[in-house]
This record gives structure tokens, sequence and C-alpha cells, in this order.
């Protein structure tokens, strides 16, 4: 069951602090309005060396996945749990954390989930937090956009235009060396001494995120064997497919699908990533308001990521909850449907 399409009393924050228009990402932004310029600086040798690392050896593990897997028979229901719990965690640690809290403040957060949140998004291995929210709020100011890091339509229009920015936007624009300005786009991570810390230790928590499983896995098996394959299914190939789920949010939901909602740009709903992306995938609402806590708001729409912020509030852990109303939903998708989508 997923949190109520309508904001009841009991769980809803009031409807004054819905987000007013799609230009509103966090309650931060508006530094993005000032001077500053988008980039500032140009990523060092060694980290650019690293993005290709984190990039491409997570995908080279699923290249060899399935010979491997036919050859020697290595996954083992072990691995397959093992992963599923990493791959739940580290994701939900990136949707709910470095998304809808971290970039939009879909909610408030005690100190505790807030730095929780945080330290398990970076264990998905898609950058610093800081580094990953600043990228976010600059794509929002400028989706589709002169501006904006990823959008597929950079090239324009035509086939070979397409293909191009399909590349681009979906993983292409991580070897990109200019920096984003997180002064700009972040200045309130930045001024947040916890987050600043965690941010600096990210390197440890990629060790954690690829190394914790096989640690589990050969102490489940009590075997070398069961250690190396959890290493590899549950460590660098789960790693693989939360990239490439995550990058699918910036590429496809912004080429097809439904556009149900009212956006200034090409976002869209794509129905088979939902589950994966733990409900990132209905991306058009998100871009028609995005600091709503719940993406999925019409009927079917499953949203794993609304639901652990409906836990969170119900343990205390969470407040202020920028829950969906009727009321605006229906005013969006008027504005949708006089838009012609």
């Amino acid at each position: 069951m997923n949190p109520p399409q309508t904001a009841p009393a009991a769980v809803a924050a009031p409807e004054a602090a819905a987000a007013p228009s799609a230009a509103t990402t966090a309650p931060t932004v508006s530094a993005a309005k000032g001077p500053k310029p988008i980039t500032e600086g140009r990523r060092g040798m060694s980290a650019q060396i690293a993005v290709y690392l984190f990039a491409f050896l997570p995908l080279l593990a699923v290249l060899v996945a399935v010979p491997f897997a036919w050859s020697w028979g290595g996954l083992g229901w072990s691995d397959v749990l093992i992963g599923a719990f990493f791959y739940f965690f580290t994701g939900m640690g990136v949707t709910v954390g470095f998304h809808r809290y971290f970039t939009h403040g879909s909610f408030k957060a005690n100190r505790g989930l807030r730095n929780g949140l945080a330290i398990v998004g970076q264990m998905a291995v898609q950058g610093p937090v800081i580094i990953w929210v600043a990228d976010h709020r600059r794509h929002h100011a400028f989706s589709d956009r002169e501006g904006d890091p990823h959008s597929p339509w950079t090239f324009g229009t035509s086939v070979p235009a397409l293909a191009r920015g399909f590349w681009h936007a979906h993983m292409g624009w991580l070897f990109n060396r200019d920096n984003t300005n997180q002064q700009r786009f972040a200045p309130d991570l930045l001024a947040d001494k916890s987050i600043v810390k965690i941010d600096k230790y990210f390197w440890v928590w990629t060790i954690v995120s690829i190394f914790a499983p096989g640690v589990i896995g050969g102490l489940v098996t009590w075997s070398w064997q069961g250690a190396l394959t959890a290493l590899f299914w549950a460590g660098l190939v789960r790693i693989a497919l939360l990239h490439h789920v995550t990058w699918s949010v910036n590429s496809i939901c912004h080429m097809i699908g439904e556009r149900p909602f009212a956006a200034r740009d090409k976002s869209s709903n794509f129905w088979p990533l939902a589950i994966l992306s733990f409900g990132e995938s209905w991306h058009n609402l998100h871009h028609a308001d995005p600091t709503c806590a719940r993406h999925g708001v019409l009927r079917g729409q499953l949203d794993m990521s609304a639901r652990a912020i409906w836990i969170f509030e119900k343990f205390g852990w969470a407040k202020n909850i920028r829950w969906p109303s009727a009321q605006r939903l229906a005013r969006i998708q008027a504005t949708a449907h006089e838009m012609g989508h």
C-alpha cells in the first residue's frame, strides 16, 4: 500500500508547504539567482580517473557476469539476497536521501536520519553527496535547456543528435571535467559541518559498499568462494545495476513516456523502471512539482521511496512532509491539458 494520493490531515504538511511551481527545487536554490557562475574550476586528473573507474569497473563486471555465471555457476542465493539488501538500502539512500531530501527538501529529518541518508546514499557510489546535489539542482534550474548537465536534447532532434544526446544524458556527462558551482547550488550543505565531513570520506563508504558484501558472503557460506561471488554480484554488479537505473531516469525519462502533468521540460513517466528506481521514474510529476515527497501520485503508480518517507514520519524521524494534495494535482493536470501534453 502506498502513501495516500491526497494528503490526509494526520500525515500531511499543509497545502502552503507544497512546491509553488516547477521552478522551485529546494529552499536553498534561491542562491542560484545570484551572480555566481554555473560551473567553477575543473576536475583534477586523479578525480577524473576515479570517475572513469566508478563508471566502467562495475559495468565491466556486468559484461562478464553472464559468461562467468554460465561457466562457473558462481551465482548463489546468498549472493542474490545480499545484493538485493545492498541495492535496496543504497538505492533508497539516493532516492530518499540525495534526491528527495537533500536536493529538494521534500521533508525535514532529524540529525541521525540526515547523516544516515548521506552515508547510505554515498554507498551507491554515485559521487559525494554535495557534488550529487549541486549537479541535480543545476539540472532542475536549467532542465532540457542550456546549462542542464545531462539533457538528452543538447545536440538537437535528429536521429543522430538524439543518439548522441542519449549517451550524453545517460553517462557521457559524467566525464565532463567542469565542476558544478557548489557555492551557487548547494550552499546549505557546505554550511553543514557533519555533511561536509561525510562528503569528505566518500572514498571510505565506497570501499565499504564494494567489500562489505564479500565479507558478509564469506561469513554466511564460510568459504572464500562465497566471499568472492558476493563481492562480484552483490558488490560490483549491484553497483552497476543501480548506476544504470539512476542514469536511465536522466536519459530515458526525458525522451519517452507519458506526460500527464505540466512541466517546463520533456520529463516523462516510464513505468518499466518504477520498481527498480523506487518510484523515481514517475519523473513527469517530479518536474511539475519538484518538492513533492511522492512522485507516483496516480492510481497504480508504485512509489517505494514515498513509503519509506511515510515510515520515517511515523517513527518521528521526519516531519513537514510535502505530500501531494488533490487540489495541487488537479491544477497541474489541468495546465498540462491546456498545454496539449
